[in-house]
């Protein structure tokens, strides 16, 4: 399964993250606290950090704010997002295999990634759970195929 039938699967979901005027994103300069208010009111995991709501400059997810509060306490909810979010963002393209997603997710051990065209510009965002399902997806259906071979239809 390819990363653009992922995206295809989720804008029937109702889920944020499909088109590019949907993909929620927060600028570097908002604080903590204001972003884990956004993450609960879009029941949310991560949030792509960008200035100008196209391009991925970092990604903050929920486990980046627990561990800032858990190291300096409640005033870090005051510290701007540009201080902590990770800058090195991982992406993918739609062309890419879906199962080649799940794993570079599951080796840097994040799961959210960006999704971008040609020129870097987001086009949706793919959580590993959104991989894992794909993949669920495509198991199912070899499994219903291997079993109409075997039993002749």
């Amino acid at each position: 399964m390819l990363v653009k039938q992922l995206l295809s699967m989720k804008s029937g979901s109702g889920k944020p993250g499909i088109e590019a005027n949907s993909i929620v994103t927060i600028g570097p300069d908002a604080t903590l606290g204001e972003a884990a208010v956004l993450l609960a009111e879009q029941r949310i995991g991560a949030v792509v950090v960008s200035t100008d709501g196209k391009r991925p400059e970092g990604i903050l997810s929920e486990r980046d704010i627990v561990r800032q509060l858990g190291r300096n306490g409640i005033k870090v909810l005051s510290q701007p997002i540009g201080e902590v979010m990770t800058r090195a963002v991982q992406t993918c393209t739609t062309g890419e295999d879906a199962l080649t997603i799940l794993e570079r997710m599951t080796e840097g051990r994040f799961r959210h990634m960006p999704v971008v065209d040609d020129q870097g510009l987001m086009l949706g965002v793919i959580s590993i759970g959104d991989a894992v399902s794909g993949r669920l997806k495509e198991l199912a259906a070899e499994k219903e195929a291997l079993t109409g071979m075997i039993m002749g239809s």
